[in-house]
């Protein structure tokens, strides 16, 4: 998606360690129209597949699935949260995931009532690196016998592995903007 990757080559910051900064526009202050453009191009390149729900991850992925639910129906949007809380009750999946930019593992949870056997789900992320998150997504996932259609990401960072590995076991990866490389030095960032 040429304007995802043109806001990244003006807005990013590449970071040592292999971080890419894109607060500005996607995961601190959020551009909503551009959320939508984002949403509009998962919903046509996930057209004709049933999306009965969006799930993502608690914090970032919540604003860009809500505004693409919008696209493929108004569907619900359910994020997993990183901690126990007294909000959640009754029976839960949960799983651990190991997140790159925190450096530490957290616990995700999403309340069974609100993944049911059997229905279709997007999976939806702003970033996609070592795939860590989706991978504990899809843990849940598959302990509560939904359908995962595939993966709509902003953000892949395709020389680190993870959508590479999502795809070699059958999933499809959508991602609007996968980065091929990038130098912290030069600020560079090329796209696949």
């Amino acid at each position: 998606m040429k304007l995802l990757e043109d806001r990244i080559r003006e807005e990013g910051t590449v970071k040592p360690g292999d971080v890419l900064k894109v607060d500005a526009f996607l995961n601190h202050q959020c551009d909503v129209a551009l959320f939508d453009a984002m949403g509009e191009e998962w919903a046509r390149l996930f057209e004709g597949t049933q999306i009965d729900k969006i799930l993502t991850i608690e914090a970032s992925g919540i604003g860009i699935a809500c505004m693409a639910a919008r696209h493929f129906g108004n569907v619900p949007v359910v994020f997993a949260k990183k901690a126990q809380s007294i909000n959640l009750d009754g029976d839960q999946y949960s799983t651990s995931i190991y997140s790159f930019t925190k450096q530490k593992e957290f616990p995700v949870i999403v309340a069974k009532k609100f993944l049911n056997e059997g229905e279709h789900v997007l999976i939806i992320d702003d970033f996609l690196a070592n795939g860590n998150a989706l991978n504990g997504l899809l843990k849940i996932c598959e302990t509560a016998g939904v359908v995962v259609e595939g993966f709509g990401i902003a953000v892949e960072k395709g020389f680190q592995g993870g959508g590479d590995a999502l795809r070699n076991r059958g999933y499809r990866v959508e991602s609007l903007a996968n980065v091929r490389t990038m130098d912290a030095e030069t600020g560079s960032i090329e796209f696949n």
